[in-house]
């Protein structure tokens, strides 16, 4: 394996480790990967506390590096944080300050918002977190623009994620932004990561609204997921429920937190999504298989939903098979 010369990322290491999100970090930016070249990613993980620590799962860690790994570090991930009420170390506070003066980022992976956070630097900006930890990073915060919708936020240099795996997702696109969408997707192919999950600040990952169970609507909800490409009036949606007009709306906002139209637009934005990123279909054949009926009304809901056109985002997401599988296909 070649010496690597590229960006030094240093992982947080804490007593009470989120086992998870660290592994991730590690996953991605510290595992080997020769056929990325010598200036691939090096890796550090540093303690923040002294002596023996302990990490979700029963297991007990010792770091090869103190905290002043992190005056070197080109990008500093923090891998969750022990708890929304724990407070933050103000020398740690200090050196996160320190890095960002001299050019590194930041980045953080849900609770790890608190951490950030409690620097300072991202007063006046967005963050996100998992939603679960939103209303108190807007309270503990209030000068920050809590984002709970997104995957992942970026601000003046420091990134935050939304819950666990979304992390996956942030770490994947600062890759893309370093190395470009070749190395990306090559990381995301190694991870069995789909690599159009990753995206810029536009890219939603709306929180789900859970369906009551015995719910009526489900089942046509399912219907619907199966066959977009039908014009779904809400006069045969309310039909195929045995329900009135009035009662139908009611239930679908109950299921879903939307109204038809608006789940049913978020629906198939989605299956545009997968066909853009799995084929070179033309605008006008996705549309159709998406029920938008035309290139043009697939374009304006895609804008709206996602921030950029279709063809924007099959250039960047197009998910790229290698030779051997494409000759094997």
């Amino acid at each position: 394996m070649p010496k690597l010369t590229g960006p030094l990322v240093v992982a947080l290491l804490y007593d009470g480790l989120c086992t998870f999100e660290f592994g991730i970090v590690a996953e991605i930016f510290g595992l080997s990967r020769p056929e990325l070249g010598s200036g691939w990613y090096r890796f550090a993980s540093c303690a923040v506390d002294e002596g023996p620590m302990r990490a979700h799962g029963g297991f007990v860690i010792v770091a090869d590096n103190g905290p002043e790994v992190i005056e070197q570090a080109d990008i500093v991930v923090v891998p969750g944080w022990k708890g929304a009420d724990v407070p933050v170390p103000e020398a740690l506070c200090q050196q996160l300050r320190a890095a960002h003066r001299r050019g590194a980022r930041l980045a953080s992976i849900c609770s790890g918002a608190f951490v950030v956070a409690a620097t300072g630097l991202l007063s006046g900006g967005a963050a996100t977190t998992h939603w679960r930890y939103a209303d108190k990073l807007r309270r503990n915060y209030p000068d920050i623009e809590v984002d709970d919708t997104s995957l992942y936020r970026a601000h003046d240099r420091i990134y935050t994620s939304a819950g666990s795996a979304a992390g996956i997702d942030l770490l994947i696109e600062i890759v893309r932004q370093d190395f470009g969408a070749v190395a990306a997707n090559s990381v995301a192919r190694r991870l069995v990561m789909p690599a159009h999950r990753t995206g810029g600040q536009a890219q939603f990952l709306e929180r789900p609204v859970p369906i009551r169970e015995g719910l009526e609507i489900a089942p046509l909800l399912d219907r619907i997921r199966a066959d977009l490409a039908t014009n779904w009036s809400i006069e045969r949606m309310a039909h195929e429920t045995r329900m009135s007009m009035r009662t139908f709306l009611r239930r679908f906002s109950e299921a879903t937190g939307k109204t038809p139209g608006d789940w049913i637009a978020a629906e198939r934005v989605s299956e545009a999504k997968r066909l853009l990123c799995q084929g070179n279909a033309s605008m006008e054949a996705i549309a159709l298989a998406a029920g938008f009926g035309s290139s043009h009304t697939l374009r304006h809901h895609f804008r709206k939903k996602v921030g950029i056109s279709p063809g924007e985002y099959r250039a960047r997401f197009m998910i790229e098979m290698p030779d051997k599988q494409m000759a094997s296909a």
